[in-house]
């Protein structure tokens, strides 16, 4: 199935599970017939951040917008506008708005099969 839709036409969703001040937007899943990656679309206002989690998949992310901080492994990193980030499966993470605008980054997972 083929979809070429502007972001804002996907619902943006509030996630809950002790995250603060995060929506998501998935703009491909398996709704529309993909099977093996979703993207996701994430928006942290200033001061909220994910909650610190982990699971069994990797995480590829790229910051669009905003500032803050990653923390993965035991580590925090600053990160901006360009950066790529790489969650391997089974790390502990967060992300974090440290800046004064909302903070957007693409994350991209696998499907569990």
């Amino acid at each position: 199935m083929f979809k070429a839709v502007h972001y804002t036409e996907v619902p943006s969703e509030e996630v809950k599970d002790g995250a603060s001040g995060v929506r998501v937007r998935w703009l491909i899943s398996c709704k529309d017939g993909a099977e093996n990656f979703a993207m996701r679309y994430f928006e942290i206002d200033p001061g909220g951040q994910t909650p610190r989690h982990s699971h069994d998949w990797e995480h590829e992310s790229f910051i669009l917008s905003g500032e803050g901080i990653v923390f993965c492994e035991g580590k925090k990193q600053k990160v901006s506008p360009g950066y790529v980030i790489f969650i391997p499966p089974r790390a502990e993470h967060y992300f974090k708005n440290t800046g004064k605008k909302k903070m957007i980054f693409l994350c991209l997972i696998p499907y569990k099969k």
